[in-house]
């Protein structure tokens, strides 16, 4: 029986082992990637029960991934193995300046091809029995209608069995445009319970107007009320340097803003804390902690992922997450 249920695509992710550009690279590491499955093996290694739901291909990418999930204690039953399409592939570098290059080789992959009927029979299977919370991305309907529609089907039955329903926005401009991410994601963020996301995304999907090469730039507190408005009682602003907020729409309509500072950290490789801070948010809100403990949890958890290469491999346990948030602000542990 599992508390959380989410769905999406996990690649092999092959990192540059040299840091600099992509095209002189000429060693990788490989290491398994993807935002729900970072977020499936954070909550499970903060003691969570979750089950991924989705598609791989039947290949040895597929293979090899299948069995990092189950090592981490993440319930894959309903993790299809499709022999007529491939897992999919993405390549990134490392910099020490200026953003990372990502190809992705993920056109019509295994992921791609999951569908609402899937859903509907996981369903029928067991996988929502003990449901708690539905985590959705604002990657999986990029993939295909197919995949867009396999999410609805997912916030659907969550909200049927009275499970707390969040969306990550995630937005990847190389998959769609921002003009097709905002007519998708803005109306599935009013049918969820908690939206999270950078303040440029909100922004994005919230309506604010916004231009980066000019230097107009959101405040994360109206790019959460701009979230708030789609209909969510809860916008969660990732903030990078600056820690996170949230902010919240009380029962008297009424709306109140929580913050938690970011820790200092030297940053080795940025992918995949963003979707440690989820995880470890999430797990901290359904234990019924303090939405600033929540906040302060997941920048500890975004912080030590930063500080390792992959996106898995600094993901927290549940005793180094509680060591990090006893130890914040203190340079050595005596």
């Amino acid at each position: 029986m599992t508390e959380i249920v989410t769905l999406g695509e996990t690649m092999a992710s092959f990192i540059a082992e040299q840091r600099g550009s992509l095209a002189a690279a000429t060693r990788y590491l490989r290491v398994v990637g993807g935002a729900e499955a970072n977020v499936s093996v954070g909550l499970a290694r903060l003691g969570h029960t979750v089950a991924y739901l989705g598609r791989l291909g039947d290949d040895p990418f597929g293979t090899a991934i299948r069995r990092a999930l189950r090592g981490e204690g993440v319930e894959t039953r309903w993790l299809r193995a499709d022999p007529d399409a491939p897992t999919g592939v993405m390549f990134r570098e490392l910099r020490d300046l200026g953003p990372m290059e990502v190809v992705y080789h993920r056109a019509g992959s295994a992921a791609s091809r999951v569908g609402p009927d899937e859903i509907r029979q996981a369903e029928a299977d067991g996988a929502f029995d003990a449901v708690r919370w539905v985590h959705v991305t604002g990657i999986t309907p990029a993939l295909s209608p197919s995949a867009a529609a396999a999410v609805e089907a997912a916030v659907t039955i969550g909200r049927a069995r009275g499970a707390t329903v969040s969306l990550d926005l995630n937005i990847r401009r190389r998959l769609w445009s921002e003009d097709a991410a905002r007519a998708t994601l803005a109306p599935l963020a009013a049918r969820c319970d908690v939206v999270i996301g950078g303040t440029e995304e909100a922004a994005l999907i919230g309506g604010l107007s916004t231009d980066l090469e000019l230097g107009v730039r959101a405040d994360p507190v109206a790019a959460a009320d701009a979230l708030l408005d789609l209909g969510p009682a809860r916008a969660v602003i990732k903030v990078g340097a600056d820690g996170a907020l949230e902010r919240a729409r009380l029962p008297d309509g009424t709306r109140v803003t929580r913050r938690a500072p970011a820790l200092p950290v030297r940053v080795v490789d940025p992918v995949g804390a963003g979707d440690a801070f989820t995880a470890a948010w999430i797990a901290f809100t359904l234990e019924g902690a303090d939405p600033v403990e929540a906040l302060r949890a997941g920048n500890a958890a975004g912080a030590a992922v930063v500080t390792t290469v992959g996106d898995l491999e600094g993901i927290p346990t549940r005793r180094e997450l509680d060591a990090l948030l006893a130890v914040a602000g203190r340079d050595t542990i005596r």
